[in-house]
């Protein structure tokens, strides 16, 4: 098998194994070998490198993976591209496919079984609909991870790199920026899959931290409160944290931390920063456990 990444390569191999795109799976392969390098550049691949991708689809970028990269682990979840992908990675000894569900994955066993623990570089042509849960869940389970490059809608892509009072600002911007340096590396337009998405795509490359730009006593406890902040973002977050679910404070104890920081208690949660978050955090958590330690409270 040759190499793949172009639109006739693409097309070829698919009616060849008689293959249909699965809704479910929100499956869009990539046919612009430009966009391919761009990818593999902004990721950094070298030859000691231990690559996860997610999602390799037919394996055109996992080929050009596995060129640069020491060993390259393909996890896929559809079972009917397992036949593709062996022969189309027949000649690339390096790469190892696995046929699951990334969300059951234990990256941190691959990692210490595959490349002694230390971090790895995660690369991937995400589905859209599942973006957000992947990328947070490689961050909150605490894998060794150096960087994560995916492919994401840009409405997406956007939305992890922007500040505070932008209408893209949310709980997913503090929770990338808490975790890791994003970086948009190219946008993509919808021309260069197959079959083409009705939005525009975008490459993001997300750079860990060694450890987060801000200290705070409980994350957990800070991105409950930002959680509850965005849920109702025409809410003051006065409001929005009194009416939460996940959180038992007061209105008043919430007027009271913002008065400490010199905030108004009228001030909505796209206006705070990550750092007066995580103040904000260690301003409440003492309350808010009192009051959770009262088995009456909220009844």
């Amino acid at each position: 098998m040759g190499k793949l990444g172009s639109p006739q390569e693409t097309i070829a191999i698919l009616q060849k194994y008689g293959f249909h795109f699965q809704k479910k799976y929100g499956q869009n392969f990539l046919i612009d070998p430009r966009v391919l390098d761009k990818i593999i550049e902004a990721a950094e691949i070298g030859p000691e490198d231990y690559v996860l991708e997610i999602g390799p689809g037919i394996g055109t970028m996992t080929q050009a993976l596995a060129e640069q990269a020491r060993q390259v682990c393909a996890v896929e979840i559809d079972t009917k591209l397992i036949p593709i992908l062996e022969e189309t990675l027949k000649d690339y000894s390096n790469v190892t496919v696995v046929n699951e569900d990334i969300m059951k994955v234990d990256i941190g066993a691959l990692a210490r079984e595959h490349n002694e623990g230390r971090p790895i570089k995660v690369v991937a042509n995400l589905p859209y609909y599942i973006t957000t849960s992947i990328i947070m869940a490689l961050f909150e389970k605490e894998v060794p991870l150096e960087s994560v490059t995916v492919m994401v809608q840009k409405e997406v892509a956007d939305r992890m790199q922007v500040g505070p009072g932008t209408k893209d600002y949310g709980a997913l911007s503090l929770a990338v920026q808490y975790y890791a340096s994003p970086y948009i590396v190219a946008n993509v337009p919808p021309n260069c899959f197959i079959p083409r998405p009705a939005v525009g795509s975008a490459v993001i490359r997300l750079t860990r931290h060694e450890k987060p730009p801000i200290e705070v006593r409980d994350p957990d406890f800070m991105f409950r409160i930002i959680r509850a902040s965005f849920n109702q973002r025409r809410k003051t977050l006065q409001n929005g944290l009194y009416n939460s679910s996940e959180l038992q404070v007061s209105k008043e104890e919430v007027a009271r931390a913002l008065a400490q920081m010199g905030l108004s208690p009228s001030i909505r949660g796209e206006k705070l920063t990550l750092d007066q978050f995580a103040r904000l955090a260690d301003l409440l958590q003492d309350k808010e456990g009192q009051e959770t330690g009262n088995p009456d409270e909220g009844r």
